[in-house]
């Protein structure tokens, strides 16, 4: 049989580094054939390796593994480090790092530095750029708070403005409107029992070419059988109150100014019904938009009124101890009735027919008659402008001065938000407009609102 040669002999134990004696055929340690352990190469590397001087790197030969144990293994920490440059990194002892602090031990010559400070185990967060919070434009905008639903307080309004809880409709923006332009104020309310708000009102005030002040008010009442009732009223009071603001300063006398003003209302609810005739094919039941309309302007010694409908306006004098008057007649059924002599004042407003009017404006109108009059007052007092949502809980002159406060000519504002509330605590069947005018237009120099 073939005989294995022999070997110099080694100074320790390829695997586990014991000393062993010349001639010993197995490691007294752990019992490794050190028979087969091949003589270690006499060559010198022509490079050097990770900058080192000298005979190159005295890495252990690989061994067959015959025993079954474990080699030694080749870790970085067994070559010594250099930096970029080339040159050694310094060895440090253990326990300590290049500035002489306490660390973790590490093995002599190591070729991977240790010297950097050592990484915490959290990271704090880093405060936002105060540049960033200052731009607007890299800032999320805040959402908005979700409307509250004004019944049950609890449900959301979508979209439709209707709670997704209870399903009430929310109030808009034309549900309560008020508004002063100089001595005149006016408030507009839906009512307690119409889904919207149908009527529209318009103030302003002015001066005549002479300086003398004028103020005016315009007061529309949708008709709720004819379609976009809402629009024709907004329609009407803007006209009319346009044509008097730019009528009045011309010197245009007020009655005829006021006149006008009708005719211009109602071209500009007739101009609603100008629609395509395939709209009318696709909606043949729609009627035209119609509505009433009542007005006054009111100088330093004249009162004027014009109206067409049963929209009405009232006299209250300061002075409650005199007459107040009803300035209108109702363009209506029982209003005919009563002006024919077949029945009362009222068996008529008792007929369900009672408010049937007939005179309105609209593209579908019998035909335009607008009526003007005009007063001089002897004494101080209010001009109440009002759709029949006030009237109908008072009627006659007595009553609406009854409700009318004292101070009405003082605080006009005040006394139309008194007067929208007597309508809604007797039911507020219907939308409610007042308008209060004092008279006379006190000055308050020339402009309009």
């Amino acid at each position: 049989m073939s005989q294995m040669p022999q070997q110099a002999a080694l100074p320790k134990c390829p695997s586990c580094a014991e000393p062993v004696e010349p001639g010993d055929l197995f490691c007294g340690a752990c019992g490794y054939d050190l028979s087969v352990v091949p003589e270690p190469p006499q060559d010198h590397p022509t490079l050097t390796m990770n900058g080192a001087s000298g005979d190159g790197v005295d890495w252990p030969a690989p061994e067959p593994d015959r025993s079954g144990a474990p080699q030694a293994p080749h870790l970085p920490a067994d070559l010594p480090g250099t930096d970029s440059g080339g040159t050694p990194l310094p060895e440090h002892g253990p326990g300590t790092d290049p500035h002489g602090h306490g660390s973790a031990p590490q093995p002599a010559g190591s070729g991977v530095r240790f010297d950097r400070p050592a990484e915490p185990e959290e990271y704090p967060l880093q405060a936002p750029d105060p540049r960033v919070a200052d731009n607007p434009g890299n800032t999320a905008a805040p959402e908005e708070p979700a409307q509250v639903c004004v019944a049950c307080r609890a449900g959301r309004v979508d979209s439709d403005g209707y709670c997704e809880n209870c399903g009430h409709a929310q109030p808009r923006e034309r549900d309560h409107v008020e508004r002063e332009s100089g001595p005149v104020a006016a408030v507009s309310d839906r009512g307690l029992r119409h889904h919207r708000n149908e009527d529209a009102f318009a103030v302003g005030h002015t001066a005549l070419p002479d300086g003398t002040p004028a103020a005016l008010a315009i007061v529309c009442d949708g008709v709720s059988s004819a379609t976009r009732p809402d629009d024709a009223s907004t329609a009407a009071s803007q006209a009319a109150g346009d044509a008097l603001l730019a009528a009045l300063p011309r010197g245009t006398h007020p009655q005829t100014a006021l006149h006008e003003a009708i005719v211009a209302a109602a071209q500009a609810v007739n101009a609603l019904a100008e629609e395509p005739a395939t709209a009318r094919e696709h909606a043949p039941h729609q009627n035209a938009p119609a509505c009433t309309i009542v007005g006054t302007v009111v100088t330093s010694g004249l009162l004027v009124v014009g109206w067409v409908g049963d929209s009405r306006v009232y006299w209250v004098p300061d002075d409650r101890s005199a007459p107040a008057a009803r300035l209108t007649e109702d363009d209506s059924w029982a209003a005919q009735m009563v002006a024919a002599g077949l029945m009362s004042e009222a068996e008529a407003y008792a007929d369900e027919r009672a408010h049937a009017i007939t005179g309105w404006l609209g593209a579908d109108a019998y035909e335009l008659e607008p009526h003007t009059a005009s007063f001089k007052p002897d004494r101080s007092g209010v001009v109440v402008v009002c759709t029949d949502g006030l009237w109908n809980y008072a009627e006659t002159a007595e009553e609406m001065s009854e409700v009318v406060p004292a101070d009405a000519a003082e605080r006009p504002l005040h006394s139309a938000r008194v007067l929208v509330g007597h309508a809604l605590d007797g039911g507020g069947h219907d939308n409610v407009t007042v308008a209060v005018v004092p008279f006379p237009a006190p000055p308050q120099g020339a402009g309009s609102a």
